[in-house]
């Protein structure tokens, strides 16, 4: 763990693991959660000689709050990384609130990134020919339609409870509306316990990092990703209801150089649990 600072003077909490001096892959984790890497994640790095990293996103664990922050924003915050790392060329992936920022990287940071994976990200709320809202869980969809009537009222949705730390039986009581079969399947082992921590980390000090996380899905990117040009490999599972199916098909039809693997038997978390494998073995071919 180490602590990185921007251009602005802000600080970025960087987490590593795996190959101290292998190739350079950094994963941008949901929403709420902090730069905590998840063990199997890790297991896998070392096995294939990857350095793997990721970081707290701005108001969570300890990284610096940037109020009003874009997705674009997050391009400039792993350059800086990968700047004090000593790095000229990295892979990213993304899952969940973290596809978005990791697509930001593919957009913006084509100099330096050389492929990003998108694991069940939301597509922007400006989406033309998308219902946004259609098919997603009612949790979500309440959280979201908070942020779209701004900071206040998603302020005011989290309310105290968010702030309090959670068990694996808590996050799945918390997330039910969310859960298909195969998603309440995933969490009831290792990934239900590191979910817990990672989560109960990323809001013990308060909602700052989720709140505008949220915030920034909800409002302009800062870039479209008609524009990305450097390889995207995306994921998303027909049995999502987190993210609805739809929202990686509307990515896969405009995402340029698109390696899409949409596929039935997934959900949202049976990604995190049992895809990034063969995310390392697809960027890695690209680094």
């Amino acid at each position: 763990m180490r602590d990185v600072t921007t251009v602005d003077g802000r600080t970025l909490r960087v987490h590593e693991a795996g190959a101290p001096e292998g190739p350079v892959v950094l994963a941008q984790q949901g929403t709420p959660m902090i730069g905590l890497l998840f063990e199997a994640h890790v297991r896998d790095a070392e096995d294939r000689g990857i350095r793997l990293v990721s970081y707290d996103r701005p108001g969570y664990g300890g990284s610096t709050a940037a109020p009003g922050r874009s997705v674009a924003d997050a391009a400039a915050d792993v350059r800086a990384i990968a700047d004090a790392l000593g790095t000229e060329r990295l892979a990213v992936w993304g899952v969940s609130g973290g596809g978005p920022h990791a697509l930001a990287c593919a957009a913006l940071l084509p100099d330096r990134v050389a492929a990003v994976a998108s694991l069940g990200s939301v597509a922007p709320t400006d989406a033309d020919g998308l219902d946004w809202f259609a098919g997603m869980g009612q949790t979500n969809l309440e959280e979201f339609a908070a942020a779209q009537q701004g900071h206040e009222a998603l302020e005011e949705y989290f309310g105290p409870q968010a702030r309090e730390p959670l068990t694996a039986e808590g996050l799945l009581q918390g997330l039910r509306s969310l859960l298909t079969d195969v998603d309440a399947a995933a969490l009831t082992g290792e990934l239900g316990e590191y979910l817990a921590e990672n989560m109960s980390g990323a809001v013990g000090q308060g909602v700052d990092g989720w709140r505008d996380d949220d915030l920034a899905f909800v409002k302009p990117w800062g870039f479209s990703v008609e524009d990305i040009l450097v390889p995207v490999q995306l994921w998303h599972g027909e049995q999502d209801h987190f993210v609805p199916f739809t929202h990686g098909e509307w990515l896969a039809a405009r995402i340029p150089d698109v390696h899409a693997r949409l596929h039935p038997e997934d959900g949202h978390m049976t990604l995190m649990q049992r895809r990034i494998p063969e995310v390392h073995a697809w960027l890695l071919e690209r680094l």
